[in-house]
């Protein structure tokens, strides 16, 4: 058995507009790695956090990934401990899905560390337990993409069923990251507890579209279909310059524009050719709003977590 690991979870992009808090893709461009080396005891040590973001809870109930592997851990009875290594290349509240890759990158390590490892479905319910330390709730749209790669739909919270979406040959993600920083909480404190039936329908119908655009390579459905009704509109006030990024993706040929997860980022979906010229666009709309940004494009393969070493 493997006394070392190193595991590689990337970023994802939460929602994808239509899908609030049950669907979700990974962005292979960026990611987290941790590394899980065994200890004598039955304890999980923190002992280095580096990377983008180094300034996070080394206490192992306080972070995602040490809340995840101590779960294993415990729910397991291993004979065994595990002293973690998190090396961060997501930024902390940008709306990337890093604290659920930090989770999903340690459950991966450890689990190459078992003599009999366990399936995704059981390593995404362990993953669960160390997200919901920074965000507040248990929620897997960001989690189970990290895990399982690709455009993932996930339905249920205690008996979760995961459901990899196939994406239309040719099509990119463009992903523009805003230097500044907006917590999962301080998002989801603005949501209204109530919303109109008429956009429910509207955002069911924009839910199935979409879906159905992605099932059956039609395009222009996925671009009549992919905007959100219900979230983008309480959260873009958040985001300094959020309308004139959207237009600028939109006014050169994204198939569509929101926000990734609980933002600041800002996602779009468009034809390879245009990846570029919209990624430029979007980075000039911040830029004129006084944000500096990251920027990056990425396909949409269906690769997940996995061990590098």
């Amino acid at each position: 058995m493997r006394e070392v690991a190193t595991a590689f979870a990337p970023a994802s992009v939460g929602n994808v507009a239509v899908g609030f808090d049950v669907l979700g893709h990974s962005f292979q461009a960026i990611g987290d790695r941790v590394t899980a080396r065994r200890t004598a005891d039955r304890s999980v040590c923190i002992s280095t956090i580096k990377g983008v973001s180094s300034d996070l809870p080394t206490e192992p109930e306080r972070n995602t990934a040490g809340m995840a592997v101590l779960s294993m851990i415990r729910d397991l009875e291993l004979d065994f401990g595990v002293e973690l290594e998190i090396e961060k290349g997501i930024p902390l509240g940008s709306g990337l899905g890093g604290s659920a890759a930090s989770a999903v990158a340690a459950v991966v390590a450890v689990n190459a560390l078992l003599e009999r490892p366990l399936d995704k479905l059981r390593l995404l319910k362990f993953a669960m337990r160390g997200e919901a330390v920074a965000s507040g709730t248990v929620h897997v749209d960001n989690i189970a993409p990290s895990l399982y790669g690709g455009l993932v739909l996930t339905v249920g919270i205690d008996n979760p069923n995961v459901k990899q979406i196939p994406v239309p040959e040719g099509i990119r993600c463009v992903l523009v990251h805003p230097h500044m920083m907006l917590p999962t909480r301080q998002a989801r404190e603005i949501l209204k507890p109530a919303i109109a039936l008429s956009d429910v329908i509207w955002q069911s119908a924009n839910l199935a579209g979409f879906l159905t655009g992605c099932f059956t390579n039609d395009l222009q459905l996925i671009r009549e279909s992919l905007e959100d009704v219900i979230i983008e509109p309480q959260r873009k006030v958040l985001i300094p310059g959020f309308q004139a990024v959207k237009d600028g993706a939109m006014g050169n040929g994204a198939l569509g524009c929101s926000i990734s997860g609980a933002g600041p980022t800002v996602f779009a979906w468009c034809e390879a050719p245009d990846a570029d010229r919209i990624r430029a666009a979007m980075v000039a709309a911040f830029k004129a709003h006084g944000l500096d940004s990251d920027a990056w494009i990425s396909t949409l393969e269906p690769i997940g977590a996995h061990v590098v070493e």
